[in-house]
C-alpha cells in the first residue's frame, strides 16, 4: 500500500546534507538559501586524507558528515531525533513509523546502492529524504544534481543505509521536532562565522583546515607513484571536488554566497572584505580541479606543480579571510 506525505515539495539544493535539512525545514514552513543553511552549519572546512586504509588520497572541503546539521540545529534552537540501529528490520520500522505520521525523514546511506545514482563510486556520508513508500519503492527527496524527487527500490535502500565504510553510520535517520519561531538570524549568523572560522584556523591535526591546504601542496607531487592509475585517480578527485555534491569550487561558491548575504544583512566592513577574497579563492578552486584533471587526461605531471603553487595562494587568502571573520 503507498504512503506518500502530501504537501511535500523537493528544496533544491546542491548540497546534500543542506539539501536534506533544507527539505525538512521547508515542510515545517521555514525556507532559508542553501548557502545560510551552510554558513550556518558552520560547513566550510578542508581537509587531506590519506592512509594505507584507501587507494588514493580524498580531499574534502566541509566539515565532517552530522557536524553541519549538529551546528545548523544548534544555531537556529532546532531539536533534531536522531535514531541509529544495528538492525536493518528495526531502521525500516523508525522510518515509516514516521511517514505513516506524515513526517518526513532525512536519512545517511551509501549513494552508491541508490538506483538513481548513475555513478557508482562508495560514499557512505550521503544524505537524502524519505517523503513516501509503496510495496516496492522508496519515494525520496535529493539534491536537484540527481533530479529532485526520485524514487529506489526498498531493497537497494535498505543496502545504502546498512552500508559500511568511511564516514558510515549505523543506519541514521533523523526528523525535526515541531517548532514555532526561529530565533533572530543576525546573532546566529555573528557565532556561526566566529567558530567556523576559529575551527578552521585551529585544526587538531595538520591535513585539516587552513594547515591542509599547505599540505596538499606538498604532497600533490607525490601523487603519481601513490597512485595505481593515475588518469582514473586524477579525474575521479577533480569531478568529486567540482561536482561531486559541493556546490562547484569544492563548497566555496556556497561560502561565497553565504558570505554575501550576510554583508547585506549585517553592513560589516570586515564581511564585506571576507565575502571579496571568498568571490577570488572560488575560481581559484575551480582551476585546481581542472588542473588536476587535465593532468590526468594528459599524463603531464607539470600541471600539478601549478597546482602546488595555487594552493599556497589560497591557503594564504583563506587564512586572510577567516582571520577577518574571527
Amino acid at each position: 500500500m503507498a504512503k506518500i506525505i502530501e504537501g511535500f515539495h523537493p528544496y533544491q539544493g546542491e548540497h546534500c546534507e543542506t539539501t536534506a535539512m533544507g527539505n525538512l525545514l521547508q515542510f515545517a514552513g521555514v525556507h532559508l538559501s542553501e548557502p545560510l543553511l551552510f554558513g550556518l552549519g558552520q560547513g566550510l572546512g578542508f581537509i587531506y586524507w590519506d592512509s594505507k586504509k584507501i587507494d588514493f588520497p580524498f580531499i574534502g572541503g566541509r566539515v565532517k558528515p552530522d557536524e553541519l546539521t549538529a551546528n545548523l540545529a544548534a544555531r537556529l534552537g532546532l531539536i533534531v531525533n536522531i535514531q541509529e540501529t544495528s538492525s536493518v528490520d528495526k531502521a525500516w520500522q523508525n522510518v515509516r513509523s514516521y511517514i505513516d505520521r506524515g513526517i518526513p525523514v532525512g536519512l545517511k546511506l551509501d549513494s552508491y546502492y541508490l538506483d538513481y545514482f548513475t555513478s557508482k563510486v562508495h560514499f557512505a556520508g550521503h544524505y537524502a529524504v524519505l517523503y513516501g513508500m509503496d510495496d516496492a519503492n522508496a519515494y525520496m527527496a535529493d539534491t536537484a544534481q540527481q533530479g529532485g524527487l526520485l524514487k529506489t527500490s526498498l531493497t537497494s535502500l535498505a543496502a545504502a543505509r546498512n552500508a559500511k565504510g568511511p564516514m558510515s553510520s549505523r543506519n541514521r535517520s533523523f526528523t525535526l521536532e515541531p517548532f514555532d519561531t526561529l530565533p533572530p538570524l543576525v546573532q546566529a549568523i555573528r557565532v556561526s562565522l566566529a567558530k567556523n572560522a576559529h575551527d578552521y584556523l585551529n585544526p587538531p591535526i595538520r591535513n585539516i583546515g587552513n594547515k591542509g591546504i599547505v599540505k596538499m601542496s606538498d604532497e600533490i607531487m607525490k601523487w603519481p607513484s601513490r597512485s595505481n592509475n593515475i588518469e582514473h585517480d586524477l579525474c575521479l578527485t577533480a569531478l568529486l571536488m567540482e561536482r561531486g555534491g559541493t556546490g562547484g569550487a569544492l563548497f566555496r561558491n556556497l561560502y561565497r554566497d553565504f558570505l554575501k548575504e550576510c554583508a547585506d544583512q549585517l553592513a560589516d566592513p570586515k564581511i564585506e572584505q571576507a565575502y571579496h577574497l571568498f568571490a577570488e579563492i572560488a575560481p581559484m578552486w575551480v582551476s585546481v580541479s581542472a588542473s588536476i584533471n587535465h593532468a590526468g587526461k594528459t599524463g603531464s605531471h607539470r600541471e600539478l606543480q601549478q597546482v602546488s603553487k595555487l594552493l599556497l595562494e589560497i591557503a594564504d587568502k583563506e587564512r586572510a579571510a577567516m582571520e577577518l571573520l574571527l
